[in-house]
């Protein structure tokens, strides 16, 4: 048996309370959080919260974000006292692109939208994750159809690190009503038609009955919007 089916069968039929206890007592310091201060990022900050353990956290600023999003980062911080490693892309790469193709070449294809993303976010990513064993994420199933088919635990080849989801299978209602039954802090904009909140620029509202996604990179194909930060093989 490999270790993600050795791991899956110990986590199966654990609520995701007891899911991160698990991680947290087998990966401790080995394994990192990644948020973005989404609902369902914040249900697992709250978790964390409570279990005071020694899973890392850590965030992506593009430096496109919402000035709301800002704004739930620093209640989270005095709210839960836990600390959160911000990555930025690196500013060589932002100002080469942005001084050849301007400030908006991601409309313009998907291609530069891609690279823009890639600077902003995966090369980040890369550099927060790397050296960890588990990479914990706040994904669900019903966010995407492509997020549908993946699994609460796989094995990302692309970044050669375990990835486990452990509210994957919650509904939009289980996060919401945790949220109220805890008090936890969320992003305002969640209130505004928001369900899915990445960069200023390539986010908006949708409206009733869209996909969960839909208002992120509108003006692309519905298969092509994913940024890349959760594709798993090469």
């Amino acid at each position: 048996m490999n270790q993600i089916e050795h791991i899956k069968n110990n986590l199966q039929g654990l609520d995701a309370l007891a899911i991160l206890a698990y991680i947290n007592n087998h990966f401790g310091d080995k394994a990192i959080f990644s948020t973005s201060f989404g609902i369902e990022d914040q249900v697992i900050t709250q978790m964390l919260g409570e279990l005071q353990g020694n899973i890392k956290l850590f965030t992506l600023d593009t430096g496109r974000l919402f000035p709301e999003t800002y704004y739930v980062w620093n209640r989270t911080l005095d709210k839960y006292k836990l600390p959160i490693q911000a990555y930025y892309p690196q500013a060589a790469a932002v100002e080469e692109m942005v001084s050849l193709k301007g400030p908006s070449s991601f409309y313009e294809s998907v291609e530069n939208r891609k690279e823009c993303c890639f600077i902003r976010k995966i090369e980040p990513l890369k550099r927060a994750i790397k050296g960890y064993q588990v990479w914990i994420t706040g994904i669900r199933s019903e966010q995407s159809d492509n997020r549908d088919q993946m699994d609460f635990i796989e094995w990302d080849e692309v970044n050669q690190i375990i990835k486990i989801h452990p509210i994957f299978y919650w509904t939009l209602e289980e996060v919401e009503n945790y949220l109220k039954t805890n008090f936890i802090p969320y992003n305002p904009l969640h209130d505004k038609g928001f369900p899915s909140i990445g960069c200023q620029p390539c986010t908006r509202a949708i409206q009733p009955g869209d996909d969960f996604r839909a208002g992120r990179w509108w003006w692309e194909d519905k298969s092509k919007k994913e940024c890349g930060l959760h594709v798993t093989t090469n």
